[in-house]
């Protein structure tokens, strides 16, 4: 029995092995992108992550396996280099002769443009209305904000879109098959599997969300209005602009004025930033605090980081509201 056995072992390893030796070699920036490129070359191979767990993808200082990755690569995945500015220049030098593909950039990818604007209400003629002096000062500060930080055309967190994450499927899929044509029925496959699940998820973030509509909360860093997007739930401001940089103090009053006179019920924090800001806006108000990661820092690499990743995020986000 075990002769019989042992040739249909070996021919399997080989096999696989051949399959692992000749899939092409993929990098890919952060871990929700290399989740989906994951998944699509499941049976296949695994690419490579440059911007390692728990570190902000809008500033990074490249290791030397990293940069390895990068000059090794056959694809590149990313987001944008409205994300990641530095990785731009680091592929002109390290990956020259890789096909990139800037996943923000493909057909079929929702858009939206920035909210640079504490409370989201850029312009805004509303009930409250602030005198000439204020209404400069707030402006003067936003724009202090964002001097030396080029962050693109759109806001560059589309990854939190599941319609985004289900076309780049394709488009991840489209462009592993067209450099490794032997292996295309794999990818597709796994990418039509991959949007199915994503069209599970989305009912069940919707369950989940659904008895808490209604409820106001505030964001630590403009990353979500994607999320929002998709599931019909706005927050109500963010401490700190979409790339991160740290709130001016005029911003930061704005945001405790509103959590205080509108009853906010729920400040987010995340694992990667300044949980002191979060305490700072927190006082006088009696509103909860939860953390929420728009990167599944704390999550194994791999397919299901990212289908996780959004779940931690949705019921982190219930639970605080």
């Amino acid at each position: 029995m075990s002769r019989s056995l042992l040739p249909v072992s070996l021919a399997f390893a080989l096999i696989t092995s051949t399959a692992l030796a000749q899939a092409p070699r993929v990098a890919t920036d952060i871990a929700p992108v290399h989740s989906l490129v994951a998944r699509v070359m499941d049976g296949v191979g695994t690419p490579e992550l440059i911007v390692q767990s728990g570190a902000s993808p809008h500033e990074y200082a490249l290791r030397p396996s990293e940069a390895r990755a990068l000059q090794e690569a056959d694809l590149v995945f990313w987001v944008s280099a409205g994300l990641s500015p530095w990785l731009e220049s680091a592929m002109t030098t390290l990956a020259a002769d890789a096909t990139v593909t800037e996943l923000l950039e493909t057909d079929g990818t929702i858009t939206l443009d920035f909210r640079e604007d504490a409370l989201f209400e850029k312009h805004s003629h509303g009930a409250e209305e602030h005198d000439e002096a204020e209404h400069q000062d707030h402006e003067e500060h936003d724009h202090d904000e964002h001097d030396g930080h080029d962050h693109g055309k759109y806001d560059s967190h589309a990854w939190l879109s599941l319609q985004n994450a289900s076309n780049w499927l394709n488009v991840i899929a489209a462009q592993l098959s067209a450099a490794d044509p032997e292996n295309a029925g794999t990818y597709f496959a796994n990418a039509a599997a991959g949007r199915t699940e994503l069209a599970a998820l989305t009912s069940e973030i919707n369950a989940m969300l659904k008895p808490v509509r209604g409820g106001r909360f505030i964001v630590f860093h403009d990353a979500y209005q994607y999320f929002e997007n998709d599931f019909d739930f706005a927050a109500s401001g963010a401490i700190s602009v979409s790339d991160a940089t740290d709130p001016s103090p005029s911003r930061i009053s704005q945001i405790r004025e509103r959590i205080v006179s509108e009853g906010i019920d729920c400040v987010l924090a995340e694992p990667q930033f300044n949980p002191g800001l979060v305490a700072t806006v927190l006082e006088g108000s009696d509103a909860k605090t939860a953390v929420i990661d728009p990167l599944g820092s704390e999550l194994e690499t791999g397919p299901a980081l990212y289908p996780q990743m959004i779940r931690n995020l949705a019921s982190n986000l219930a639970g605080c509201l």
